[in-house]
């Protein structure tokens, strides 16, 4: 395979731009096994009283991913993040008003390898989210696992992120007078094993959880699609029935997260690696589809809101598809 290297003449600004992707990358891939070796090593250090302190602020504050996070405004809107929009660059778009009285449930599309347009766009202002739509708190879910991780679950909540609990959505849902947004990555991990470049396939159709959630709460639902999302690596092979796909899948039950096996380009090169490639994604924030409020609803009630959700997705990829380049008879795949 031959390599092609990166010129030695690129700019300081570009240098930036992929320190700070790489920077993320090895947060997402590495940073929680460093925290657990590091709070565990202190403990055989002469720091050791910073794990026994930091231990029992952990047990203090335990139930903080599930009542809100704990959100750092520095970090939101540190440069890092505005080096990492311009890397791929990541834009978000506003099709309709939000009313800051109302609480929001969002259901964001495609997952993606690495979920980074999700991650850009309501865990830091790199993108202004808050500008574009004022009065307004986005939060948005990660799986439990990750916040029982010393100092890694700290880091999380500084940018939003919550806990992906029903008691967790429900407390960011019920705040009574209104501005919260609760995004939600509705394909979740499984749906990682299908993010290649080109594929229009959501892991939607079942997926009935968050409208149920909506209607308990008579929260708007907003439909979110990502354009570019699955562009950004390349995937081994592994089609439904192989032996590769059944083992991910094995690993997904076991461990909670799915493994993809992705590949892109590297630091100093272009040709392979764990870094990803410099390609656009465009997040279109649809229109909020009005949710009426019952406790508990019927299966055929869920089943009407989950069609219209379905519909309004549909609505908004078809109509913005065209402007990113997707091809006219390239449609969504609902499994």
């Amino acid at each position: 395979m031959k390599v092609e290297f990166a010129p030695l003449s690129v700019p300081l600004q570009r240098r930036l731009q992929t320190a700070s992707v790489v920077q993320w990358v090895f947060s997402f891939l590495a940073l929680a096994q460093c925290c657990t070796v590091a709070f565990i090593a202190l403990f055989f250090t002469r720091f050791w009283l910073v794990s026994a302190l930091y231990a029992a602020w952990w047990f203090i504050d335990r139930e903080k991913p599930s009542k809100g996070g704990r959100r750092i405004r520095s970090i939101r809107n540190s440069i890092v993040w505005r080096y990492m929009r311009d890397y791929f660059p990541i834009t978000l778009v506003k099709t309709a008003e939000l009313d800051p009285r109302q609480n929001y449930l969002m259901g964001f599309h495609p997952h993606g390898v690495l979920a980074a347009g999700a991650f850009l766009n309501f865990c830091t202002e790199a993108s202004g989210f808050s500008t574009l739509f004022p009065g307004i708190t986005p939060h948005l879910m990660m799986l439990s696992l990750w916040f029982r991780i010393p100092f890694f679950r700290d880091y999380l909540m500084s940018g939003g992120l919550v806990s992906s609990d029903k008691e967790s959505a429900s407390y960011v849902l019920q705040k009574p007078e209104g501005g919260n947004m609760l995004a939600i990555i509705v394909g979740g991990a499984q749906e990682a094993l299908d993010a290649r470049p080109g594929s229009c396939t959501l892991l939607l159709k079942n997926r009935k959880g968050f409208v149920r959630l909506a209607i308990k709460h008579g929260t708007p639902l907003v439909p979110i699609f990502s354009f570019g999302e699955n562009d950004l690596f390349e995937q081994v092979r592994n089609p439904k029935g192989s032996w590769l796909r059944q083992l991910q899948h094995r690993l997904q039950q076991i461990m909670g997260i799915s493994l993809p096996l992705f590949h892109a380009r590297g630091i100093f090169q272009y040709s392979f690696g764990l870094v990803p490639y410099r390609r656009p994604i465009c997040t279109v924030v649809g229109k909020p589809i009005p949710v009426p409020r019952k406790h508990r609803p019927s299966e055929e009630e869920v089943d009407q809101v989950h069609q219209k959700y379905l519909n309004e997705l549909c609505k908004l990829f078809e109509e913005h598809k065209a402007k990113y380049n997707i091809p006219e008879d390239r449609h969504l795949e609902f499994i």
